[in-house]
């Protein structure tokens, strides 16, 4: 009996402790005005028709008996999504009966389920600006005074509003009703399950996310990069293989049938978007734009990045080794690669795996030191239970945030929903540069201000883009973090 009440007592201690913290009171508070927001949007703004009725198309193909990805057509052309899209999209139909009203109301949900997961996100991470706190930490040898100078440069609990307040956002989630929704809110639940060291079921996750659209794939590299940092080799192929399976699971109907036709439709490297509907280069002239010599632009530029010089003088200086492992990678992830956009982002994503690899000397480095590890494995014939490094929270959604951002910069096409693929981690990343508040308050109100011109012109791509290498600057010119939470390596079962 004694024991029940005092369960009962640390029970009750644990949520008031937990409503103390005015970022979760404020997070539940913003969960419910957005909720009111969306409902208000869904009633008295008009919906703009763009995809719906090619999706519903596509899924009634799939619905009638078609496994040919060639004859799953919509008015906007042909299906150029994975199996994910289709199953989905039908379960859409079968509930909604193919209206838009209820689309609506059933996207309304899904944005506040996706708003409530990245809330989560924020709350369990602890955004800190490294160069102040180690500035303060120099300052000043008081307790009291790194406290107070630390908590001064954390994400305020009033940033979580900026969340909230974009228009396009709002538009992309219950007024356009596009597939991207889905694909990111998984996306977003696969980070939060990777939080607790969840990384097959994350992967699982992020596989499903994938195969609704194949924009997710801009965060596989530093996925790839955590899974190297905290799992065996053993355990990083195991993860691999899972999701690897649930991609030939889904598109087994396919792939049974018509393999060429599935594969080439759904992993289609040849297709290059149009000018017009370009959000962040359209200030480049259209032959330029779809030029292969463009895309080797970016290319370089990625290159130029790695030896930039970051806050503490250090320079990323790639050896040869190194050079080679660079581009193997990034071609290996330009196959993986559906479109031209990713094919170019690419290349970026892997330039984060060299500047987040710096605390163990290097990307060749650290991949050599995970291949002797292996053979250290075998040679003393160690247990079957996994062993890996736990690594902390904020390094984990800061790995897979940057990353993103990296591909966004250095796509080649933006089109007006894929403001979804990163605005959410904008507060993020802008508290994670040493710029001052007001600044970070300028960049997050200029970006949205630019995603909301429409058409776009060259003046608000332009502008969008220098906004994003100004971003881009803040994060390189952070101290890199340290990965782990300990520096011996623990040994647990991973789910």
């Amino acid at each position: 009996m004694a024991g029940g009440s005092t369960t009962r007592v640390k029970h009750d201690a644990s949520s008031l402790k937990i409503f103390r913290n005015p970022k979760i009171a404020f997070a539940f508070g913003l969960i419910l005005a957005d909720a009111l927001l969306v409902a208000l949007i869904i009633k008295y703004v008009p919906y703009t028709k763009i995809d719906w009725d090619a999706y519903m198309a596509q899924v009634s193909g799939f619905l009638g008996g078609e496994r040919d990805y060639k004859n799953l057509k919509g008015d906007t052309g042909p299906l150029v999504y994975p199996a994910g899209f289709l199953y989905l999209y039908s379960a859409i139909q079968y509930i909604t009966g193919g209206k838009v009203y209820s689309a609506q109301i059933l996207f309304g949900v899904l944005y506040i389920i996706n708003l409530a997961i990245i809330l989560f996100i924020y709350v369990k991470t602890n955004v800190v600006c490294s160069d102040i706190v180690l500035w303060s930490l120099r300052v000043s040898t008081l307790p009291s005074v790194r406290k107070f100078k630390a908590l001064q440069t954390q994400l305020p609990w009033w940033a979580l509003s900026l969340l909230c307040l974009s228009k396009r956002v709002h538009s992309i989630f219950v007024l356009r009703l596009f597939n991207d929704c889905f694909a990111m809110t998984l996306l977003h639940a696969a980070i939060a399950l990777l939080l607790y060291q969840r990384w097959n079921l994350g992967l699982i996750v992020f596989s499903t996310a994938v195969s609704i659209k194949m924009n997710v794939l801009l965060y596989a590299p530093p996925l790839l990069l955590l899974l190297l940092k905290a799992m065996s080799i053993g355990g990083v192929i195991s993860a691999l293989a899972g999701a690897a399976l649930m991609q030939i699971l889904l598109g087994l109907p396919f792939i049974a049938s018509h393999p060429i036709a599935y594969i080439s439709r759904s992993f289609n490297l040849g297709r290059v978007f149009i000018h017009f509907w370009s959000v962040n280069f359209k200030f480049i002239p259209e032959p330029l734009f779809v030029s292969k010599g463009f895309a080797v632009s970016l290319l370089i530029a990625h290159l130029v990045f790695s030896n930039c010089k970051n806050s503490n003088g250090e320079t990323i200086a790639l050896r040869l080794e190194e050079l080679i492992s660079l581009w193997i990678v990034g071609l290996t992830g330009a196959c993986i690669s559906r479109w031209k956009y990713l094919a170019d982002a690419s290349f970026a994503n892997v330039f984060l795996c060299l500047v987040l690899c710096r605390p163990e000397g290097g990307l060749f480095n650290f991949l050599h030191s995970k291949y002797v590890s292996l053979k250290l494995k075998f040679a003393l014939s160690s247990s079957s239970s996994s062993s890996f490094r736990i690594l902390k929270k904020e390094y984990i959604v800061t790995t897979m945030f940057v990353g993103n951002f990296i591909g966004i910069v250095c796509a080649r096409s933006l089109h007006y929903q894929f403001y979804s693929w990163y605005f959410y981690s904008l507060p993020y990343l802008l508290w994670k540069t040493s710029f001052h508040t007001l600044l970070r308050l300028i960049l997050f109100i200029g970006v949205e201000l630019c995603w909301n011109v429409y058409p776009s012109n060259i003046y608000s791509s332009f502008l969008l883009l220098c906004l994003h290498l100004i971003i881009l600057w803040g994060l390189w010119s952070a101290p890199p973090e340290y990965p782990y939470v300990e520096d011996k390596p623990s040994s647990r079962k991973n789910k």
